[in-house]
C-alpha cells in the first residue's frame, strides 16, 4: 500500500502560524514514512475566496521548505463529482431538503434539552409543505438524513469503525446529527467534497487539527454510503493565540507573510512551534 497525506487549506485569507504547524506536521510525516505528500486547495467558498490568497498559500509552503506533488487538486474543478456523489445520494433517499434558516436552527435548540447547539435531527417536510416552499423559491440545504442511513446500512451501522490516533474507534455517527451536505451557494459541504477528494487522491492518513476530531465520526459514514475506502485519522495539538484562543485567519499579526516580512525565517518558525521531530506516529 502506497501511503499518502495531504494538507488542505482554503484560500480565504492567509496562512498563519496554525496553518504551519498543521502543514509541517503532515510534511514530516509524509517524509519520515516515505509516504507521498500532496496540497490540495479547497476553494469552494466562492464569496471568500481570492486568486491572491491561493498564490500566497503555494509561496508561504514553499518558504518553509515544502515539496509536493502536481498538479494540484483545486476543489472548484472538481464540481461534477461532487455533484454525482449528491445526486446518488437523494436517488437514494438518504438527504433531504431543510429550509430553516440559522436563525430557525439557533431557536429550536434554545429550547432543547441540552441547550443551544443541539444536533439538528428531523428528516423532510410532508410533499405538500416541501412543495409550498420550494414553489416560492425558498433556499434549502441538503442534510444527511440519519434515520435512513442507518436504515440503508443495517447491521453494518453498529460494525462502523476507524483507525484514529493509533486506536480502533467505533464510530457514532449521530453525534454531529443530520449534518449538511450542500446549500444553493455552497455546492458542497466540506464533508462532503473532503471525502470524496480524499478517496479519488488515495489518501491513507489524514492528519488534521484535534478540532475536527468529531468530524471523523461522520466522515466514516459517508464513506460506507458512497462506498469509499476509509482512511487512518491522525489530529494533532492547536496553536494558541496570546488571548488562548485558537488562531484565526483574522489574526493578521501571525501570519506568515507578516512574518516573513518582520524577517523571521522557516527555521524561527520551527523553533516557536517546537517542531524540531514530527508530532505524529
Amino acid at each position: 500500500m502506497v501511503l499518502a497525506t495531504r494538507f488542505a487549506p482554503s484560500p480565504t485569507g492567509f496562512l498563519h502560524l496554525g496553518h504551519a504547524f498543521s502543514a509541517l506536521t503532515a510534511f514530516d510525516w509524509a517524509r519520515g514514512a516515505g509516504a507521498r505528500f500532496l496540497l490540495r486547495i479547497e476553494d469552494l467558498d466562492v464569496g471568500r475566496r481570492r486568486p491572491a490568497y491561493e498564490a500566497a498559500i503555494h509561496e508561504d509552503l514553499a518558504w518553509l521548505g515544502l515539496s509536493w506533488e502536481t498538479p494540484v487538486r483545486r476543489q472548484s474543478e472538481h464540481m461534477a463529482d461532487y455533484e454525482r456523489a449528491l445526486s446518488r445520494l437523494i436517488a437514494d433517499g438518504l438527504v433531504y431538503r431543510c429550509f430553516k434558516t440559522r436563525k430557525d436552527l439557533l431557536a429550536d435548540s434554545a429550547g432543547a434539552p441540552h441547550g443551544p447547539g443541539e444536533a439538528v435531527r428531523g428528516g423532510p417536510l410532508a410533499p405538500g409543505d416541501e412543495a409550498a416552499l420550494l414553489a416560492e423559491g425558498r433556499p434549502f440545504a441538503w442534510r444527511l438524513w440519519l434515520d435512513r442511513a442507518r436504515d440503508a446500512l443495517g447491521s453494518r451501522w453498529d460494525a462502523l469503525t476507524f483507525e484514529s490516533d493509533g486506536a480502533e474507534i467505533g464510530a457514532d455517527p449521530a453525534r454531529l446529527g443530520d449534518a449538511i451536505l450542500a446549500r444553493k451557494d455552497f455546492l458542497a459541504s466540506y464533508h462532503l467534497a473532503s471525502v470524496l477528494d480524499d478517496a479519488a487522491q488515495s489518501v491513507s492518513d489524514i492528519i488534521r487539527g484535534e478540532d475536527l476530531r468529531e468530524a471523523a465520526h461522520l466522515h466514516v459514514l459517508l464513506h460506507a454510503l458512497l462506498d469509499l475506502p476509509t482512511p487512518r485519522y491522525h489530529h494533532h495539538q492547536l496553536i494558541l493565540g496570546p488571548d488562548g484562543k485558537r488562531l484565526a485567519k483574522r489574526d493578521a499579526a501571525q501570519t506568515l507573510r507578516a512574518l516573513r516580512a518582520a524577517g523571521r525565517t522557516a527555521q524561527d518558525i520551527r523553533l516557536a512551534l517546537g517542531m524540531a521531530k514530527s508530532r505524529i506516529a
